[in-house]
């Protein structure tokens, strides 16, 4: 697979995602209108690999992502060309050099609506639709349902709700989770001295996001969403959801936070998503890029 491309005049070449500066990229996603502050970047590529495209100066027009989750699975995020090379082949040549790296790991990624017919070309499948739902968290926070069981913050080990999150997003996401917890806040809900469900609330883009969720239903879902949402009250929140209809979804509406804007969910290879009755789901996304 070639390792340079030719967008009009000029070539592009593929560089390690550590080796430029982050305000490059920066720069690079607040062009297509995406919230990444620098310090979300970091995180980012703390969190996973990456390639940039650059021209013989040093300057970036795209990027690509993946984030491994052990031997056999990996999400791609951050693929990001600028308006200058879009519709240039930058995009199709950025995967390629993924799929590269990548192996035959079945992949998974969250594709805006001007990147879905790229990613069906290059062999993905449609399996859901993400919601963003953001805004001011409102004070106080809509009623819930009765709480089933006690929620309390997580003051110890990550490990308490690692198993609970690999039952609900089908692999180990571990590493992720411990990098997650560093500038986190977790609660976790307890039932019958079994662990049933966490959350976490961390800064991100223009406030803070609520996510991962991890819940068996939509009642356990909203507690662990209206313990950060009320620490939110007045402040920009954001959560990620698969769910269009039923208790959750009424309840983001009822919190006041719009239904900003929609992603959706694709894999290539075996199927990403495997909801099973009554079993762990995550009802909130960790971000896009890391699902």
């Amino acid at each position: 697979m070639g390792r340079t491309v030719r967008v009009k005049s000029f070539e592009l070449a593929a560089k390690d995602i550590n080796d430029v500066d982050v305000t490059l990229l920066h720069a690079l996603s607040t062009g297509v209108g995406w919230p990444h502050r620098p310090k979300d970047w970091d995180f980012l590529r703390r969190a996973g690999h990456g390639i940039v495209a650059v021209d013989g100066i040093g300057r970036v027009f795209g990027s690509a992502m993946w984030f491994p989750y052990g031997r056999e699975f990996a999400t791609i995020g951050l693929v990001i060309t600028s308006p200058r090379t879009q519709a240039q082949g930058t995009g199709r040549w950025l995967m390629e050099q993924v799929f590269e790296r990548c192996g035959d790991r079945t992949l998974s990624l969250n594709s805006t609506d001007a990147a879905y017919h790229l990613y069906l070309s290059l062999g993905f499948t449609k399996e859901a639709t993400v919601y963003q739902w953001q805004g001011e968290a409102v004070s106080p926070p809509p009623p819930v349902p009765a709480l089933d069981g006690e929620l309390s913050p997580l003051t110890g080990n990550i490990q308490e709700i690692t198993a609970l999150d690999e039952r609900a997003f089908g692999t180990s996401r571990q590493r992720l989770l411990a990098l997650l917890s560093e500038g986190a806040s977790i609660c976790v809900l307890r039932r019958g001295g079994e662990t049933v469900g966490y959350s976490m609330k961390r800064e991100f883009g223009r406030g803070h996001v609520i996510g991962p969720i991890v819940a068996s239903n939509d009642c356990d879902a909203i507690h662990l969403t209206a313990v950060h949402l009320k620490d939110l009250a007045g402040k920009f929140a954001r959560v990620d959801t698969r769910e269009q209809t039923g208790l959750f979804a009424d309840f983001l509406q009822q919190s006041r936070l719009g239904m900003n804007d929609t992603v959706t969910t694709m894999s290539k290879g075996r199927r990403f998503l495997n909801r099973k009755g009554n079993e762990p789901w995550v009802y909130g996304l960790a971000g896009h890029a890391l699902s």
